[in-house]
């Protein structure tokens, strides 16, 4: 018997890419249970991340019309890692298997069949891998290819080039629902499951409606929740940079103390105003680097729920 897909679509503000997205997907899951590779009654869940737009009207439309459109609305706006993590947490209670992807189809929906292959073949995780950014802009492809490497200097084991466009079986969703962590980065956590995984490779499509929804400060935060979440080592760092000023200020104390035996000292306040501001700006960046640390600490301790589901809607309510 073939298994039940189900097709994970997190959703903030999409009014404007649904109606290409909703036919598209849904089309996908008629032509991969025509050709036997998956369940008739698997579906696509639409999680609508607290929009202020028209997507859950439009989503409530989509699921009257198809019963394979299924939507969950969040009681607010929680961020997209924690959207997606819910719509896997569904489809886990759901499905066999589940393939997250957004809502814009940049990513190449082609490639999801082949996905579906290598997961009969034995793979838990299949990662949709991006082959190249010629099509992104010089900014965007340098720090993007940056924030990877930097990721990897730290020691964050991640997947190159890949996102949210992944493919997981349910034994692979309960394997991730053992992670109860407030501050989500899921890239970095699912390569920790440890399972057998695949790799399909795409080239990313141009968004052909709405605007992006990861402008450049939630790219910073996101980069910064990665490798606070996954590495001490800034925190290393900190620790070298203090035995590195130690090791700066003996030296200038020893020269002072030279000059003085020597009689070459002048009066000025130059060097010790630099000096000043200097440690004082590693103090400062000392603290603010820790003060990160604590701050996730406390965000943890707290355990409050990462989302709150306000409705779901499926055909199995019918």
């Amino acid at each position: 018997m073939n298994e039940r897909l189900a097709i994970v679509v997190p959703c903030y503000n999409e009014e404007e890419v649904l109606p290409q997205s909703i036919p598209v997907l849904c089309g996908l899951i008629k032509e991969l249970a025509a050709k036997g590779k998956i369940s008739g009654n698997s579906f696509v869940l639409f999680v609508n991340d607290g929009s202020h737009d028209r997507t859950w009207e439009i989503l409530k439309e989509a699921h009257e019309k198809d019963p394979s459109v299924w939507a969950q609305k969040l009681s607010r706006n929680c961020g997209h890692q924690s959207a997606l993590l819910s719509g896997l947490m569904t489809a886990r209670e759901h499905a066999d298997l589940s393939i997250s992807i957004d809502a814009d189809l940049q990513d190449d929906t082609a490639v999801i069949e082949q996905m579906i292959d290598q997961y009969h073949e034995g793979c838990e995780i299949v990662y949709g891998i991006r082959s190249g950014r010629k099509k992104d802009s010089f900014f965007k492809r340098v720090t993007a290819q940056g924030f990877y490497k930097l990721l990897a200097r730290m020691g964050v084991k991640t997947v190159y080039n890949h996102a949210d466009f992944r493919l997981m079986s349910q034994k692979a969703l309960d394997e991730l629902a053992q992670y109860q962590e407030s501050n989500l980065y899921l890239r970095g956590l699912i390569p920790l499951l440890g399972l057998k995984t695949g790799e399909v490779h795409y080239e990313r499509k141009e968004r052909t409606a709405g605007t992006s929804k990861y402008p450049l400060g939630k790219m910073l935060g996101l980069a910064l929740n990665g490798i606070t979440s996954f590495s001490v080592k800034p925190i290393r760092m900190v620790f070298t940079m203090g035995i590195l000023v130690m090791v700066i200020c003996l030296a200038a104390a020893i020269y002072a103390f030279v000059s003085y035996l020597c009689g070459d000292v002048e009066p000025g306040w130059t060097s010790t105003i630099l000096s000043i501001w200097f440690l004082g700006g590693i103090q400062l960046l000392s603290i603010g680097v820790i003060g990160e640390y604590i701050g996730k600490i406390y965000a943890e301790v707290k355990r409050r729920p990462l989302y709150h589901i306000e409705e779901l809607l499926n055909d199995e309510k019918k």
